[in-house]
């Protein structure tokens, strides 16, 4: 069933989607209604900025408690159990739905949905632009439009039939609990439950700073509020300093040292955290600032100064034995460069013996095979056989005084005679010039060896 109609409020469209069961609950102040929701733009895409199905959990409001987009509540109660139905909303309407969007998103996350980091006076918010970390969010913050909500409505419980937490509590009732609260943590710190005992620390804060949202900053109201904020903010580190959530304390503490500079705990548990991550100087100067704000803590602090140098030492006990294994490591990697550097090498020297023995062996043949004249080769023969030759000759030339047919290798013989006689001349300048030398007679290679002739021709004494 599809129904389109006006509620009586200006700026607000109904569409039933799908009609519910029953008659319309009873809404009253302190109800908790159970709904899902889905956001959209009012554009051709119907763009979708925020669905609770699929994150999973459905939202939850309680009527009466001033939750910031209160038109929520005028939607809600139009409708029945089960019921789901579209509404369009003007501007006038959705102005603090990014704000609200935020939250809703960053508890998906699980991250806190207060930002308590934020300190700036009443100008300055006033002008200041902060982005919310959603670009979607930031485009819909400087330029308001109207939106679609498209709620299905699960249940809705009354003030006796549930357990009110702080978020659902009302300023009064707030302050109202945060003693109690207190004291729970307390109970649970003594009872070594440190992280349920955060718990009952951590919503306490959130009902002290909901309620000093509300006052003018650092006037009596605000500064009464901020001391039980604080003294609940270190109860909280000291929780965390046993969970060993050093750094947290560091800023939770940091930050209360920023704003009231004379809390002296705040400057302890600073002090006992920069202990346990080593930072000595850091140590010594928040303990200096205990003894100056308190000096009865004197006994105390020379207690945690011991401590700290124990941890001091351990730390450079620590870093000794590091190092050493740092240059240990080093020194293996070295050695097993230098080890493996041989090898390279004795694979070398492994080869080199075998390719000088081959070069060896090869220069040993090409040697024997220049040694061994052929057959027939009269270049093969020895000196002594070319000088008993040479003189065999000139003595039957001097005996017979007669032309005699020269062999090749007389031939040869004496055509060295004649050369080193020509060279001896030419080297003794006191026997005659080269000009004054006959031509000698040459013989060419392709003339026949019986056709050669040593005649005409004298040996040279010796």
């Amino acid at each position: 069933m599809v129904d389109s109609l006006l509620l009586g409020v200006e700026g607000i469209k109904k569409t039933i989607l799908y009609g519910g069961s029953s008659e319309i609950p009873k809404f009253i102040t302190g109800s908790k209604v159970t709904f899902h929701f889905r956001t959209m733009l009012c554009n051709d895409d119907r763009t979708v900025l925020d669905d609770s199905k699929k994150v999973g959990v459905p939202m939850e409001v309680v009527i009466g408690n001033m939750f910031k987009l209160d038109v929520w509540e005028t939607l809600l109660k139009s409708m029945r159990i089960g019921e789901v139905a579209e509404f369009w909303c003007d501007i006038i309407h959705t102005g603090l739905y990014p704000m609200v969007a935020k939250s809703l998103r960053r508890i998906a996350e699980g991250k806190d949905p207060v930002d308590w980091h934020i300190h700036t006076c009443g100008m300055a918010n006033m002008f200041a632009f902060h982005t919310l970390g959603y670009e979607d969010l930031d485009e819909l913050h400087k330029e308001p439009q109207p939106l679609i909500f498209v709620l299905e409505l699960l249940k809705v419980q009354q003030p006796n039939e549930y357990h009110r937490e702080s978020w659902a509590m009302n300023d009064e009732e707030r302050l109202k609990a945060v003693p109690v609260l207190h004291g729970h943590g307390n109970k649970l710190y003594k009872q070594g439950r440190f992280e349920e005992a955060t718990n009952k620390y951590k919503e306490a804060i959130i009902c002290i700073k909901n309620v000093q949202s509300k006052e003018k900053a650092w006037e009596a109201p605000w500064l009464k509020l901020e001391k039980v904020a604080n003294t609940l903010t270190l109860n909280y580190c000291q929780c965390l300093l046993r969970m060993q959530e050093f750094y947290e304390v560091i800023e939770h503490t940091s930050d209360i040292i920023n704003q009231h500079p004379g809390v002296m705990k705040a400057f302890y548990l600073r002090g006992k955290a920069h202990i346990e991550v080593w930072n000595e100087a850091e140590a010594r100067a928040d303990f200096q600032r205990v003894l100056d704000l308190d000096p009865s803590m004197k006994k105390l602090v020379k207690k945690e100064l011991a401590v700290l140098n124990m941890r001091m030492e351990e730390k450079r006990e620590e870093d000794r034995e590091k190092y050493k294994e740092q240059i240990q490591a080093l020194g293996n990697t070295i050695q097993e460069t230098v080890e493996q550097a041989p090898t390279d090498q004795e694979t070398a020297l492994k080869e080199t013996p075998e390719k000088d023995k081959l070069l060896k062996n090869t220069l040993n043949e090409e040697t024997v095979k220049q040694n061994v004249p052929e057959e027939n080769d009269p270049v093969g023969k020895t000196i002594e056989q070319e000088t008993l030759e040479k003189e065999s000759l000139e003595q039957e030339i001097a005996k017979n005084k007669n032309p005699v047919v020269a062999t090749p290798v007389q031939n040869e013989i004496l055509k060295n005679t004649n050369l080193e006689q020509e060279t001896l001349k030419n080297e003794a300048p006191e026997n005659g010039t080269l000009g004054n030398e006959p031509p000698k007679q040459e013989h060419l290679e392709n003339e026949s060896p019986e056709q050669e002739t040593i005649g005409g021709e004298t040996p040279e004494n010796e």
